[in-house]
């Protein structure tokens, strides 16, 4: 960093060392300004770290009870309440959606499963006409336009990202299954529960906690062995033409709202807007796989199994490359790298990212304020996963 030198902050466990080191590496050679890390193995919290600015464009060192937005990371925490439900007898994931939801079946939409709407393969990542920030925010409007939209693939057949409708999709869902809206769901089931210093719709109270986001300077140093994935020709001209499936999806919400507007932040979108710490994203993952510190486990291991389970594998219609989806997480592929076959999860466009790996019992948590150009496998996560492996596997 130019003003300071970097001072890494926290705790790690006798042979977890590699990680602390990567994470310095990042602020020495890849443009990081502030970023936290957490990792949980066999329910133990044996990575703590932070350091750097609390906001991107600032000198106010991150502390430790420093939170960013971790947008899509987001949707691997919310992908849980279905799951649960699922878990509790209350959701059957073979059913149509609009046996919960009836207003969904409009515009040929009555035969989507919501296995299917999980999966991203609903065929409704677009809206024919975005959104404002106010609309986007006011559930009640949101859901209607989503449950209104005919899908742009026969639903079912293929799979695409829905980078911004995964919100709408979810909210509806929870909210006519539980009666309650998804952030107070998150909350009153998970997050209070576990201690998470994780909320989908920030509360005020919260506020102060949070730094800004902003651009970063694309750095990768050679021979660095990060992830190369240039993308194509086809994917660049898909981002820039504003009639593509990949740009529409991505632009639901016109204009582009500030990630820094308070009113972003306290909205309930499940699938972009939640904030977090990197510990709680770590513990998270970690309540997944089994009991943490004298809490319960969330999922049995059927649900367990459901997690991990791939529904969607290959050419993404959305993001024109191969992806591998379950339940609404990520699952681990060449075009998001986790820790190994078992794991599932998800990274936020740009740099956040958040998992767990049954088979090695990892848990793991990435927050960052500084956002690069990537979409689902940034380097410097991706470097701090390689670190984990080099621990739990013996190999970089």
């Amino acid at each position: 960093m130019e003003e300071w030198d970097v001072d890494v902050q926290g705790t790690v466990a006798a042979g977890w060392e590699p990680v602390r080191d990567a994470f310095l590496r990042n602020f020495e050679q890849r443009g990081e300004r502030g970023a936290a890390v957490a990792v949980h193995h066999d329910g133990v919290r044996v990575v703590d770290l932070w350091a750097g600015a609390r906001d991107v464009d600032g000198e106010t060192p991150w502390t430790e009870d420093t939170a960013q937005v971790v947008r899509s990371a987001t949707k691997g925490v919310a992908a849980a309440a279905p799951l649960l439900l699922h878990q509790r007898g209350l959701l059957d994931l073979d059913a149509p959606v609009a046996a919960y939801w009836p207003e969904f079946k409009a515009a040929g939409k009555d035969g989507v499963t919501v296995r299917q709407l999980l999966a991203h393969r609903a065929g409704v990542p677009v809206l024919d006409r975005p959104l404002t920030l106010a609309e986007a925010v006011d559930l009640e409007t949101a859901t209607r336009a989503i449950a209104a939209q005919a899908p742009v693939w026969e639903p079912g057949t293929a799979h695409g990202y829905h980078a911004h409708t995964f919100s709408w999709l979810l909210s509806g869902l929870v909210q006519r299954v539980t009666g309650r809206t998804i952030g107070r769901w998150v909350a009153e089931e998970i997050t209070d529960p576990l201690g998470l210093d994780l909320w989908i719709g920030l509360p005020d109270t919260e506020a102060h906690r949070v730094g800004r986001l902003g651009p970063v300077e694309e750095i990768e140093p050679p021979g660095s062995g990060a992830l190369k994935l240039r993308p194509k020709r086809s994917v660049t001209e898909a981002y820039r033409n504003p009639e593509s499936l990949t740009r529409r999806a991505f632009g639901v919400i016109d204009p582009t709202p500030d990630e820094n507007d308070p009113v972003y932040r306290a909205a309930e979108l499940p699938g972009s807007a939640g904030v977090a710490t990197a510990r709680a994203l770590s513990r998270f993952y970690a309540a997944t796989l089994g009991p943490v510190d004298g809490a319960e486990r969330l999922f049995t291991p059927d649900t367990l199994t459901l997690a991990r389970t791939e529904e969607s594998a290959g050419a993404d219609k959305v993001l024109l490359v191969g992806t591998r989806f379950g339940l609404g997480h990520m699952l681990h592929g060449p075009a998001s790298p986790l820790l190994g076959p078992s794991s599932y999860g998800h990274p936020g466009r740009g740099g956040s990212l958040g998992f767990a790996d049954p088979d090695a019992g990892i848990a793991f948590g990435y927050v960052t304020n500084g956002m690069r150009k990537t979409v689902t496998a940034d380097p410097r996560a991706q470097a701090l996963v390689r670190a984990v492996g080099s621990v739990v596997h013996g190999a970089v």
